[in-house]
């Protein structure tokens, strides 16, 4: 056998130009995609809203000579938010960066680690306000599920909700979110696809079932969470789950403006960032670290709960 050997000859070395973390691209959460967002300059506050059975009875009357007009009036009340504060840190102690290798970066990966946590973190808080049984005018499981392809009817199931919603808001639904694993059986759907089959030959995309259900967009879930504890075993799961909520949405939010949710974020925390995770990065002396921290605070509100219509476990 030559001597010296390959193995002889070099020693193994981290390489300098990759290295391998698993995080959710920040395109897969939207939390900050579905309701208008209100960046709001106090922690808690009022809000108007006016009572909507008033603006839609029918009072006007005929008016005979020298006689007054029908006349009527409207109620309004007020509700409140109250925007919660999160926050996530890491300490980078000065032992640990003087000793670190290239191609590790302790400053950069910390920011990145506490804003993974804050991003996990809004994305089930909007799943537990937003995203379950209990909280719209409507819940509704398929009677056949979207992914039984023989019996199912996805698009009826669609245009049955947006008419619920229309029936007693007068707002067609304009948003559809849905979970990842509700989309895969939609755009598989043998309803679906016959609908194209002639006319195009591309993949079904949200752009393409939003123009078939005719509402203005849809929004996949596609983050994924680990529910198991440090040391243990890993227990992956999607965030959102296989359910989808069809609801009408303000394009922006206004006086005198319906919608079926709003997020109200407080700008005090955030750096004065509204809806964006204010991060900094501050010495601790006594323990020789830096500490890298994020925070925000927010209240997801339904403002209007006739305006949603939810699918619970839309598939299997």
């Amino acid at each position: 056998m030559p001597q010296p050997t390959a193995y002889d000859t070099h020693s193994d070395a981290i390489l300098t130009s990759i290295s391998v973390a698993y995080m959710n691209n920040q395109t897969s959460y939207i939390a900050d995609k579905v309701f208008p967002l209100i960046e709001v300059d106090k922690q808690s506050d009022k809000y108007y809203t006016y009572n909507k059975g008033d603006w839609m009875r029918d009072e006007a009357a005929k008016r005979a000579p020298a006689s007054e007009s029908a006349g009527g009036g409207y109620g309004v009340n007020t509700q409140s938010y109250m925007a919660d504060v999160f926050a996530f840190h890491k300490d980078v102690d000065d032992q640990t960066r003087a000793n670190t290798d290239n191609p590790l970066q302790p400053d950069r990966e910390a920011a990145l680690f506490v804003l993974q946590r804050m991003l996990l973190r809004r994305e089930l808080q909007w799943v537990a306000d937003f995203f379950t049984t209990g909280i719209w005018g409507t819940d509704s499981t398929p009677s056949s599920l979207w992914s039984d392809y023989t019996n199912s009817d996805p698009i009826e199931d669609i245009e049955t909700g947006k008419q619920t919603i229309l029936g007693v808001t007068g707002f067609l639904p304009n948003t559809l979110v849905v979970g990842y694993q509700a989309f895969r059986k939609l755009k598989h759907h043998p309803d679906v696809i016959d609908r194209f089959k002639y006319t195009s030959s591309s993949n079904i995309t949200p752009e393409i079932l939003a123009r078939l259900f005719e509402i203005d967009r849809i929004l996949v879930c596609n983050a994924i969470k680990n529910t198991g504890a440090e040391g243990a075993t890993d227990a992956f799961s999607f965030i959102n789950g296989k359910h989808a909520l069809l609801c009408y949405v303000a394009p922006s939010p206004g006086l005198l403006t319906p919608s079926a949710g709003y997020t109200f974020a407080w700008k005090g925390v955030s750096d004065g960032l509204g809806y964006s995770i204010g991060t900094t990065s501050f010495r601790i002396p006594e323990k020789r670290v830096d500490r890298i921290e994020s925070q925000m605070a927010w209240d997801n509100k339904v403002v209007g709960a006739d305006l949603g219509y939810f699918f619970n476990g839309a598939v299997a």
